[in-house]
């Protein structure tokens, strides 16, 4: 196969790839970020201690995690037709990504989220803020660093998982290299198309990486610089409530 006929279909699999990623991501942050959380809050000595929820929430995301990707997809077909109408192209596959992402992102934020010094959670009780100031104005920003780092390995995770998606249909990178790298023996498109995965990867974990320091070079992690800067910005009002009474 010539370089013209390969270039538009690299073209329209690397495009559908990132729309399967990028939306699949998306939905994973919005639901394995509180998910995540919510692991932490409930443990013992949380401050929404529930062992029973806690055991229950970290059961499902154990199962959901334990499922091999393409068998995952099989099993939502009928969900994923109920959602999208279909079971093929990239909007289905959006669908069973999104699902196995979740549980997995879930507990790399509970990592990054458990690693936030406990002082400066006591000095916010102190100050009389509740779970979601705590939530809020501690946890997520202080350990925003290692979130990306989190979000950066769910993405070249999903990469991976999309590639397997294109076995069935989905489109993208893996359903090049399935049809015409292995079907119709077009060797040299297969390598390609895994030079492509190759250095988007490895664009990608650049990116978090570099932007994971940036972070916590400015003071983003954990740290007692965090903790004064949060006593400075609470002072005013501890101020303020000492002259009402």
């Amino acid at each position: 196969m010539t370089w013209s006929a390969m270039q538009p279909l690299l073209s329209q699999a690397c495009w559908d790839t990132l729309y399967m990623v990028g939306w699949s991501t998306l939905i994973a942050i919005a639901g394995g970020l509180p998910l995540g959380v919510l692991l932490v809050l409930t443990d013992r000595g949380g401050l929404l201690q529930n062992l029973v929820a806690n055991r229950l929430i970290g059961q499902v995301v154990n199962i959901a995690r334990s499922l091999p990707f393409i068998i995952l997809m099989v099993a939502l077909m009928n969900f994923t037709r109920t959602i999208t109408g279909t079971t093929i192209g990239r909007e289905a596959a959006i669908v069973p990504l999104a699902i196995g992402a979740i549980p997995f992102f879930a507990r790399l934020v509970e990592t990054a989220v458990r690693e936030v010094d406990g002082g400066l959670v006591e000095a916010v009780q102190a100050m009389g803020g509740n779970t979601w100031t705590i939530v809020r104005k501690v946890l997520v920003p202080e350990s925003l660093p290692s979130l990306i780092a989190s979000t950066t390995t769910t993405i070249v995770a999903l990469i991976g998982y999309s590639a397997m998606a294109g076995t069935v249909g989905a489109g993208g990178l893996g359903d090049i290299a399935i049809r015409y790298g292995y079907q119709r023996f077009e060797t040299e498109l297969m390598w390609i198309t895994v030079a492509i995965l190759a250095v988007v990867i490895s664009l990608i974990q650049f990116a978090g990486d570099y932007a994971a320091r940036s972070l916590h070079r400015r003071g983003g992690g954990s740290g007692p610089l965090p903790k004064l800067r949060l006593l400075k910005a609470e002072e005013p009002a501890a101020a303020d409530v000492g002259k009402v009474a």
